[in-house]
């Protein structure tokens, strides 16, 4: 505690407070403005520093928590399915149909049906994704194009024909266009293929845009999550961003990788990066680019492995950029003092971006630590960890994707190959910087959520993996002390004493402590973000 208290803006007083820092257990903490500026292990320890002008949250069976880092997931995509068709919501293929089919209903003929993305055909009772036949059985008066995360999509055939995409269409490179035994197109479109269709859709207006990011922002602080690390920023999105924060439609903080995709040509690479300089000076902790994200390899459908997938000896995934050229575009991009992070899911992409990593580290001696990260390490082996500890590359994780996709996953690599990713456990006991997210859509957020899949390892196909689950301080460790090393950003966030910024959750009971299924799901009652609550479940102050 400081010696003099002057008056604090808020005081909360818990059952337990974890600092995560050199300190016992406290039970009051107080903030003015934007930072921590006392704490006591006495409950009515700081009510000196109570004013009339002073909010007084109490929870004194509650427990506080730093709020916690999602390192990889994608608020953008968030902020769009924010006002998509929720089909998220249905249980079958004729409930996701109804549920299209309402919104035709009230959207003008010729316009655009979009679909929310977080959901997986397995968990529908018909286990499938529907087809471009059934979505024209909803409307044939839209172009109606469902999405399933970040890689997958299926058409309707008004959408395919807007796109001038018919049977006769070749597969562009990194991609697949789904077809039925006689040729023709069943509407299914996978990573490059995408962008045949998406690319037409009409941009919401900045109005939309906002609104889609308050909500889906307050949402993830509802969660426990006060930082996002979103790994797929469209270069002119970053303006957008800016602009909810500006509007106060900004709940959690954002630290941005640039989407790059596979772009490897050097005057491509040259031009995003003299676009994304201004953002260089920008110092707002609430909003700030981290760096560049590259895609080596695809994802559920088409990660890149030294072993066949299931049933297609000839197959064994997609890369979708050659490795040289990804160096050289790699390099670029240290060289203008930004950081990289890259999409590497099957055990071969993650094979190869350590070569590419180490080519670059090799040709630049010095480059500050954790320049380079790669992003999911789904099937990384103990040679390719042993490497990655060895070279300083960090790794996010993901243990909400595996629980949401376990079974869309044993489909294509079989139960022993999908029990093996995100081996957690290992990459702890192997001295890596390791760290945890979403990849919402493709898995749920939240960061009790997290914590629960990794200490459980339990999936939609059941326990997969046992050997690789942590202890729950583990986990959260990995969200909030791991978590803000990887930003460069352990000065100011990721624990709670005096002088850090007052980023912090209030739990109805004590995550470190409560059985370990309370966790599954388990929200905060209260999510505090530089001294502001963003989220409030109705928590009693004064």
């Amino acid at each position: 505690m400081t010696e003099t208290a002057t008056g604090a803006d808020l005081v909360i007083r818990a059952g337990v407070i974890h600092t995560l820092a050199d300190l016992p257990p406290q039970r009051a903490i107080a903030v003015r403005g934007d930072r921590i500026v006392a704490s006591t292990q006495e409950y009515g320890g700081l009510d000196p520093w109570i004013t009339a002008q002073t909010r007084v949250i109490d929870a004194p069976d509650g427990a506080v928590l730093p709020s916690f880092d999602d390192t990889h997931t994608h608020l953008i995509y968030a902020g769009f399915g924010a006002h998509d068709v929720p089909v998220h919501r249905a249980r079958n293929i004729a409930e996701f149909l109804e549920l299209i089919r309402e919104r035709a209903a009230v959207t003008p003929p010729g316009e655009w049906i979009r679909t929310t993305t977080n959901w997986q055909e397995l968990n529908l009772a018909d286990r499938r994704m529907p087809t471009a036949a059934e979505l024209d059985s909803a409307t044939d008066k839209h172009a109606v194009l469902v999405r399933r995360g970040g890689h997958n999509a299926v058409a309707n055939s008004y959408a395919l024909s807007l796109a001038g995409v018919d049977a006769d269409t070749a597969t562009p490179p990194g991609g697949l266009i789904g077809r039925n035994d006689d040729g023709t197109l069943n509407g299914r479109l996978i990573d490059s293929a995408m962008h045949l269709v998406d690319h037409l859709l009409p941009r919401p207006s900045l109005e939309e845009r906002i609104s889609g990011l308050n909500l889906a922002s307050h949402d993830y602080a509802a969660s426990g999550i006060g930082t996002v690390r979103d790994c797929a920023v469209p270069l002119p999105d970053l303006d957008v961003l800016a602009r909810a924060h500006d509007a106060g439609s900004l709940h959690t903080r954002v630290r941005a990788l640039v989407m790059a995709g596979g772009m490897t040509d050097p005057r491509q690479v040259d031009e995003l990066l003299d676009a994304m300089e201004p953002w260089r000076y920008r110092s707002d902790p609430w909003l700030r680019v981290w760096g560049v994200k590259f895609v080596l390899d695809g994802g559920l459908e088409a990660g890149a492995t030294e072993d066949p997938y299931v049933g297609h000896d000839d197959f064994c995934g997609l890369l979708m950029c050659e490795p040289d050229a990804l160096v050289d575009a790699v390099e670029r991009v240290v060289r203008r003092g930004w950081r990289v992070g890259t999409h590497a899911y099957g055990d071969r992409a993650v094979r190869t971006l350590l070569d590419v990593y180490q080519q670059v580290l090799e040709r630049n001696p010095g480059l500050p630590a954790r320049s380079l990260v790669i992003e999911h390490g789904g099937l990384a082996t103990s040679e390719q960890r042993a490497r990655a500890v060895a070279l300083g590359i960090p790794v996010t994780i993901q243990q909400p994707l595996l629980h949401d996709t376990a079974e869309v996953e044993i489909g294509y690599w079989g139960p022993e190959r999908v029990a093996q990713l995100f081996p957690a456990r290992q990459w702890i006991d192997a001295g890596a910087l390791v760290t945890g997210g979403s990849d919402f859509p493709v898995g749920p957020f939240g960061a009790m959520q997290s914590v629960w899949g990794m200490v459980t390892r339990e999936t939609v196909a059941g326990v997969l993996g046992p050997e690789h689950a942590i202890t729950r301080d583990e986990a959260i460790d990995m969200h909030t002390v791991a978590a803000t090393r990887l930003l460069g950003e352990s000065d100011t966030r990721g624990s709670l004493s005096p002088g850090r910024l007052a980023d912090l959750t209030i739990w109805p009971v004590d995550p470190r402590t409560a059985p370990i299924e309370e966790l599954r799901g388990l929200a905060p009652l209260a999510t505090v973000i530089g001294g502001r609550v963003v989220h409030d479940a109705g928590l009693q102050s004064q």
